[in-house]
């Protein structure tokens, strides 16, 4: 067929509106005098540059406009508008915008020329084709098929019904696709199936009434940061967790009595195993949870029978604590602002359940941990994240809040709260399958992410080495919890004292409890020692990735992709990722297993483990054994180690290590605030910029422009560059020094 083109003052008004937008004034370039009609009902389409970097693309009912498109609270329209009216912008290259009719096509080019996505829209059913390209498509939220997301069919269904829950998850769809060859999308609306099985792609709204507007955001930047700042831009930047929640979290599940659970957390103390915060399940998930019943705020009397005293006790023992919450409803409305009717508790309105939490909030609890809401629309989704973040602030305003989901939507990074992958099976499978689940979801904006470590139900496979295994890549997520059925085998000493505590897989298909020969393990307690160790060790480098996240949009579990594009072996693997900028990992995701194949990108590497020097650009083999995942450190780098401590919050006297890893130079910052408050917002925060110089052997320490020292006032340092031994000492004190190694 033919193509026709548009009206020739339409294209030129478009193609160089475009241009002139970006370095005026950003207005949305509407085609007025030329409609469209999609799925029978007539229409517009308008075009606005929001960046150097994206053009938002929005066709919409001639009756309601292109500008009035549904606000689903995922986008920030808010802030979009605000650049749409800004006058003073530099003078970047732009984007360019051209459309032709029958088929209507919308091509989208970088400002060199270079060709990045073309969307062809099929007019009588509104479905969406748009260009693969070569590489890997990843992206697109939590769950659903691995790695690479081409080739697979995806009605991006929400929840835990969503795609093999028992080895990928619950599914959260992000509808942000990153096409690793120089492209990536995000579909704000409508909400639809991607088939990206094959050569193009297609997109087909799941609601034939709402098949308009179509709101598709085209970002044209090929540098990976750059891509991930586009998205924060469009849907907003990672809001900072309370330092807590980075510590291990325990739960509980079935609980006896006050005495068992108070014996547990002076367990950990005892033992000097690092924790911060335990976890308790709900009566109804369990026979006995920390309320009455299901859904109920009221502790139970045989477990908490004096709340507030408890929950003073776990605060003395430096515990935070986080209770398990649900909500039943199928819609969520409103903010938590909002005044709720005192004639009547209507369950759908934000204000109204948030109330119900917030004595149990006044007695101490700290968190909370919602559960379900599979049945919740995406608006909803999102607008209980928003409450679990808004709602704690009304009581402790200057306290950041801290809540665990298992749902999500677009923009939830910006309320700092966390997800875990929901109700998985203890397999081999499911943990191999997961590290490319956590990549994603990295990629997807949502960075604070973590699973049940072991799995949540028990089943044949579950032994001391897969919950050995898992819990190492546990270490290395974001999110640090165990939680799951047979609980007491998720305590890290649970191995090993010959009781599986309360049974509880009984009606629940395929759930198996281990061998009785499984329970005297002496082996899992110190090596779960050693890698909660070395997370509260690695804290200081942990934290500054939380913050770069909070900066940048960066996810703080990263695809090899994000620092090696121009790699395609590296690209292409979604077995091992980055841990922030510098530390590689490759989980061990097979039984048994006395080696592990790890790919190592260009430059030069150090095993963690042994300091050993090793050539990248190609795979190597490392021995394992059950006490070893595979580390490996970037040439050029340097690790910040504070001491071990007990809680994220425990003072010492210990000094910071920073272990220099060899290349042409290298560099680090050690980022702190409170961890507690929002107080940073307001520039109380310190940045500690450390950089080595290989060919002199010096190293510089200064404090970064805009910081200041946060106390103590004087910082002891210690150095040691890898695989040396010998380490000097140096104090600082906020004034810039270079001392030789």
């Amino acid at each position: 067929m033919t193509r026709e083109r548009l009206p020739r003052r339409n294209a030129l008004k478009l193609l160089g509106g475009a241009i002139a937008a970006t370095y005026l004034d950003f207005p949305s370039i509407l085609l007025a005098e030329d409609q469209v009609e999609i799925a029978g009902r007539k229409a517009q389409i308008s075009a606005s540059p929001i960046s150097a970097h994206t053009v938002r693309v929005r066709i919409a009912d001639i009756d309601s406009g292109p500008r009035n498109v549904g606000e689903d609270g995922a986008v920030l329209e808010a802030q979009l508008r605000q650049l749409a009216t800004h006058k003073s912008l530099p003078r970047p290259s732009a984007p360019r915008v051209s459309i032709e009719r029958n088929p209507l096509t919308i091509q989208i080019s970088d400002a060199g020329g270079r060709a990045v996505q073309q969307l062809r829209v099929q007019e009588d059913t509104g479905s969406i084709t748009f260009q693969l390209n070569e590489g890997p498509v990843l992206g697109m939220g939590e769950g659903g098929p691995q790695f690479d997301r081409r080739g697979n069919v995806d009605p991006m269904r929400s929840g835990q019904g969503g795609y093999h829950l028992r080895t990928h998850g619950g599914r959260v769809p992000i509808q942000w696709l990153i096409g690793t060859s120089g492209w990536a999308m995000f579909v704000h609306q409508p909400l639809g199936t991607f088939d990206l099985s094959g050569s193009e792609g297609r997109f087909t709204a799941n609601d034939s009434a709402k098949r308009l507007p179509i709101d598709i955001f085209v970002v044209t930047a090929k540098e990976p940061a750059q891509v991930m700042a586009e998205y924060a831009r469009i849907t907003g930047r990672p809001e900072m967790p309370p330092l807590w929640s980075l510590g291990y979290q325990q739960s509980h599940r079935t609980i006896a009595s006050r005495e068992e659970i108070l014996s547990v957390a002076h367990t950990f103390r005892e033992k000097k195993l690092p924790c911060d915060a335990l976890i308790y399940l709900g009566t109804g998930f369990c026979p006995s949870g920390w309320n009455t019943e299901n859904g109920s705020f009221q502790f139970n009397p045989r477990v908490f029978a004096e709340p507030k005293e408890i929950l003073d006790e776990f605060h003395r023992m430096n515990f935070r604590v986080v209770l398990h919450s649900v909500i039943l409803t199928r819609t969520l409305r409103g903010t938590v602002q909002d005044a709720c009717s005192l004639s009547r508790f209507d369950e759908e309105e934000v204000s109204c359940y948030w109330n119900a939490h917030r004595k149990d909030f006044a007695m101490g609890v700290d968190g909370w941990w919602p559960d379900e809401g599979d049945p919740l629309d995406a608006a909803s989704r999102l607008t209980r994240h928003r409450m679990y973040y808004e709602g704690p602030q009304l009581d402790r305003p200057n306290q950041r809040p801290y809540s665990l989901h298992r749902n999500g939507y677009a923009g939830m990074q910006r309320y700092g709260t966390f997800l875990w992958s929901g109700d998985v099976y203890s397999t081999w499978e499911t943990l191999k399958t997961h590290v490319p689940i956590a990549i994603n979801t990295g990629l997807s904006g949502i960075p604070f992410w973590g699973t049940d470590t072991g799995g949540f139900v028990p089943t044949k496979e579950f032994t001391g080495e897969l919950y050995v295994r898992w819990f190492q890549f546990s270490a290395f997520c974001p999110l640090f919890r165990s939680h799951g059925r047979t609980w007491k085998l998720r305590l890290p000493w649970g191995w090993n004292t010959g009781e599986l505590g309360p049974n509880e897989i009984s009606n629940y298909g395929e759930a198996v409890n281990p061998d009785p020969s499984e329970l005297h393990n002496p082996d899992v307690e110190p090596i779960c020692r050693k890698y909660l160790e070395l997370r509260y060790r690695l804290l200081p480098y942990l934290y500054n990735a939380v913050r770069e996240s909070h900066d940048t949009g960066l996810p703080i579990l990263r695809a090899l992709w994000l620092h090696y594009p121009d790699d395609p072996t590296a690209v292409a693997r979604g077995d091992q990722y980055l841990w922030g900028r510098d530390i590689l990992v490759a989980p061990v995701t097979e039984k048994g297993a006395k080696s592990k194949s790890v790919y190592l990108p260009r430059g030069d590497w150090t095993d963690f483990w042994t300091e050993q020097k090793i050539e990248g650009g190609r795979e190597v083999t490392r021995p394992v054994d059950l006490a070893t995942i595979p580390l490996y450190v970037r040439a050029g780098s340097i690790l910040p180690f504070g001491p071990v401590k007990q809680f994220t919050g425990e003072g010492s006297d210990g000094p910071l290590l920073l272990v220099i890893y060899p290349g042409a130079g290298g560099s680090c910052t050690i980022y702190e605030d409170d961890g507690n408050t929002f107080n940073h917002r307001r520039g109380e925060w310190m940045k500690i910029g450390a950089r080595w110089d290989g060919a002199q052997r010096k190293l510089s320490v200064q404090l970064l422009p805009g910081s200041s020292m946060l106390p103590p006032l004087r910082r002891k340092i210690e150095v040691r560059v890898a695989p040396e031994k010998e380490t000097r000492t140096l104090e600082f004190v906020g004034h810039p020094i270079t001392v030789s190694i």
